[in-house]
This record gives C-alpha cells, sequence and structure tokens, in this order.
C-alpha cells in the first residue's frame, strides 16, 4: 500500500469522524434524537448520505468516488475484530454456578428471542416468493428477505457480515443487499423503539408493569447520549496492564487483532488447498473459532484477569461506530428503492409479527416479570441488544428484576448461534428452492421450540422445589 493510498485512508476516518461527532451533536440538541435513542453513528451516517454525491449525482459534497468505495468496504473489514471480541474473556468451568432455575429462564429467554429471529426469516422466505409471483420482474436476488432478520435482530452492524460475506462468494449484488440490510436495521432501531414506549406507556397506565406505576422521564444524559457530570461518569473498563510496559487498550487490541490474523492466515490456507465447504466460509466465522482457542488458551494459562471485558467491548464499539457509519454513508440508495415494495412488506409485517411473538411468548413461558420481558426482547429482534436494554431501563431502572442476567446472558447464547448458522442458512437460500429453504429453516425453529418447551418444564419444577426447600 503507498503512502497516497494510507493518506486517502486517513482522509476517510477524518470525515467519517466528524460525521460522528456531528451525529453526537444533533443527538444531543433536537427532541425526537433522543426520544428514540438514535445512535450517533446512524445520525452520522444518514448527514453524510444526504450530503454527498450518492443521492444528489453531481451535487452536494463530492467526496471522492475512491471515499465511498473505501466506506462501502470497511464495514465489511471492521465487522472482523467485532466478532472476534465475542468470544474473548469467556470463563470457562462456570456453569451452573447461578443455579438451575436462573439457567433454565435464561435458556428460555435464548430460545424466543433465537425463536423469533428464525421466524423473521421465514417471513422473509415468504415475501420474497409472494414478490417472485406477483412482479417477477423485480428480478429478486435469491437470499432477498433475510435482511429482515439480520437488520432487525442483527441491526446495522450485521449489514457488514452480509456484505462481507456476499463479497467473499463474489456475488454481484452484495453492495445492494448490504444496503437494504441497512435500511431494514434503520427501519426497525426507529420503530423498535417508537412501539416499545408506546407499549410501555399503555402497560404502567393498565397496572401490567412490576415496578413502573407511571411512564417515568428518561435521565436526562441517557436521552443526550453523554453525561457531562464528572462525579456520575463511569469507568470505560479496568486496567490489566501497566502503561509502562503497554497500554491496556493496546493490549486488548493486539490479541483482538492477533486473532484476526490467525484466521484470515487459515481462511487463505483453506483456499489455497480448496478444501471443500471449509474454503467458502467467510473471515468472521474464521474469526470466531479462531478467538475462542485464543480465549481457552488465555483461561487455561491462568491469565484471564490480563482481559477485561469491558475494555474489549470498548474496541468493537469503536469499531462498529465506524462501520454503521460508513456504511450509512454510502449505501446505494437508488439501487435499495428499486426494491422499497417488498421492503415495506417486510418492515410493517416483520413489526406486526414480531411484537406478537415477543408479547406472546414470554406471557405463555414466564410467569414472573412477563411485560419487562417482552418489551426487552421486542426492542431485541426489533432494533438491537440496546433498544432492548433501553426499554427495559424504563420499565426498571435500577434493574432490580431479575430480567438484565437472563436477557443479556440469552442474548450472548442467540449472537453466537446465529452467526454459526448464518453460512448454511445463505448456503440454502443460494443453493436450494423455496420449500427447501422453508423445511430448513422450519426443522430448526421446531428444535428451538422443543428446547423450549423443555427448558419451562425444569423451571417450573425447580420453581415447584424451591418453597418445599425453604
Amino acid at each position: 500500500m503507498t503512502n497516497a493510498m494510507l493518506t486517502q485512508l486517513m482522509y476517510c476516518f477524518c470525515v467519517l469522524s466528524a460525521l460522528l461527532l456531528v451525529g453526537t451533536l444533533l443527538r444531543g440538541l433536537i427532541p425526537a434524537f433522543r426520544k428514540l435513542f438514535l445512535p450517533a453513528s446512524v445520525i452520522g451516517g444518514f448527514i453524510g448520505l444526504l450530503i454527498g454525491p450518492i443521492i444528489w449525482q453531481g451535487g452536494g459534497i463530492p467526496f471522492p468516488k475512491e471515499w465511498i468505495a473505501t466506506w462501502t468496504n470497511l464495514p465489511g473489514i471492521l465487522i472482523v475484530p467485532v466478532v472476534a471480541c465475542t468470544p474473548l474473556g469467556m470463563k470457562f468451568g462456570q456453569a451452573g454456578k447461578s443455579g438451575g432455575k436462573s439457567s433454565a429462564e435464561i435458556i428460555k429467554t435464548f430460545a424466543i428471542i433465537f425463536g423469533i429471529s428464525l421466524i423473521q426469516i421465514i417471513l422473509g422466505l415468504l415475501v420474497r416468493e409472494l414478490f417472485v409471483h406477483i412482479n417477477p420482474g423485480l428480478n429478486l436476488y435469491s437470499p432477498f428477505g433475510f435482511e429482515l432478520t439480520e437488520g432487525f435482530s442483527g441491526g446495522h452492524g450485521t449489514a457488514g457480515v452480509i456484505g462481507n460475506h456476499y463479497k467473499s462468494l463474489e456475488l454481484p449484488y452484495w453492495e445492494v443487499a448490504q444496503g437494504v440490510t441497512t435500511t431494514a436495521a434503520t427501519f426497525g432501531l426507529i420503530g423498535g423503539m417508537i412501539i416499545g414506549i408506546i407499549a410501555i406507556n399503555v402497560a404502567a397506565r393498565t397496572g401490567k408493569t412490576a415496578i413502573l406505576t407511571k411512564p417515568g422521564d428518561i435521565p436526562e444524559d441517557m436521552a443526550k447520549g453523554f453525561q457531562r457530570d464528572a462525579a456520575k461518569q463511569k469507568s470505560m473498563g479496568q486496567e490489566t496492564t501497566m502503561s509502562s510496559s503497554i497500554e491496556c487498550l493496546t493490549f486488548h487490541m493486539a490479541v483482538i487483532l492477533l486473532g484476526c490474523g490467525i484466521a484470515y492466515v487459515v481462511m487463505n490456507l483453506t483456499k489455497f488447498y480448496k478444501i471443500p465447504l471449509i474454503s467458502s466460509i467467510p473471515i468472521w466465522a474464521y474469526a470466531i473459532v479462531v478467538m475462542f482457542g485464543v480465549n481457552f488458551v488465555i483461561q487455561k494459562l491462568g491469565l484471564g484477569s490480563l482481559v477485561d471485558t469491558k475494555t474489549k467491548s470498548r474496541i468493537a464499539g469503536i469499531c462498529s461506530d465506524y462501520a454503521i457509519t460508513a456504511a450509512i454513508a454510502s449505501m446505494p440508495i437508488r439501487a435499495v428503492m428499486q426494491y422499497i415494495v417488498p421492503i415495506m412488506t417486510l418492515v410493517v409485517l416483520g413489526y406486526i409479527v414480531s411484537f406478537i411473538c415477543a408479547f406472546g411468548l414470554t406471557r405463555l413461558f414466564f410467569s414472573d416479570c412477563q411485560f419487562e420481558r417482552g418489551v426487552s426482547v421486542w426492542g431485541t429482534v426489533s432494533g438491537v441488544f440496546l433498544t432492548g436494554l433501553m426499554l427495559l431501563k424504563i420499565c426498571d431502572p435500577d434493574y432490580k428484576l431479575p430480567v438484565l442476567n437472563d436477557f443479556s446472558v440469552g442474548f450472548s447464547m442467540t449472537s453466537v448461534t446465529a452467526f454459526i448458522l448464518l453460512t448454511p442458512t445463505v448456503g440454502m437460500m443460494l443453493n436450494h428452492g423455496f420449500f427447501a429453504n422453508l423445511a430448513f429453516q422450519g426443522g430448526i425453529l421446531a428444535i428451538v421450540l422443543v428446547v423450549l418447551i423443555g427448558a419451562n418444564q425444569v423451571s417450573k419444577r425447580l420453581g415447584k422445589q424451591a418453597p418445599a426447600e425453604a
């Protein structure tokens, strides 16, 4: 890479940084953005899209084509360390410490969140099949419809995963698919927050919430997205290394990038030797497997205390912020607009089905905190984990209910499982027809339902035993 290319890359990050800062400022100033909890990366990304040449074609700020191309490719690259961060810091040999009933509640939460994401995939398949028959002139690409669950349950960051995966398979529509996923994620994020807040207001007034007796005011710092009071500012994490040797952030970044580097080496070797099936796996899948191995070695060597989960999460957050801003700012809006009718059909049906499933399943399978569990699941399967967390915090400001732990761990299990199944799911969509894909997703959903029912039975049995033991 030449000096000129590196300089251009620096320019790209400089502009993205400016957009992120503008997004942060607008989040703090504009009430609508505060109420929707829109991330600065989403706001900044749309500002970049609105003022750039993609929409205006010859007008707007003339960002060079090289910058747009770089922004388009950045999400697929930056998502690799984001995914690689997932296993880092996980502890081994601690299963069951939270108690059998708690474990059963976690598994139920996982099964509900993951089950809804599977239902969204099936819904996407049905919508694609509908439009293939009523409007074949749209020429919908094979995996169209998968963007619903990747955008709703995955969020803007997952757009980079989709783009990276499709690009690695040399599919010509990878950029459009990345844009469609970004569009679905935007609708999911905004709709999830609006509908969630409306549901909280209704539930609070009708006495269906466990703690909240009336719709409470959202703390100003949470709404604005920054905290000016130094006494209330929280720590980013623990300093596990001495700066005289290596900065803590540098250490964590080095571990994460080492894992990514090993993943790239392994992937290139499988492609060089043309190993069947394995050679077609995308880089982020290698990254997550390699990092499980790296984390296992770290734990076995007794060095687990050197890894701080908050710090590695901050690094993943930095990569996600830039990836999301770049993905939105470079979104091929004109190409995406040709699919606007099926996209809106996906979104509207996604709202309806996801809402019914989120609140219906939590009410059916949980005996406590039914609404709080439902609203956190709804926020997650329509927006992202943070949306569910924000909605839960409105209902349970001090996290006194047991929902947060079940929700957090259950979501983590869902994330890992979804990443594992992404490659075979896309493979099925590319190589098989509607009914084969429907049977594949239906079979996985049936297994998840069996797990959900089984965990529910265990939870009920342990719940009956608890009073007797007391």
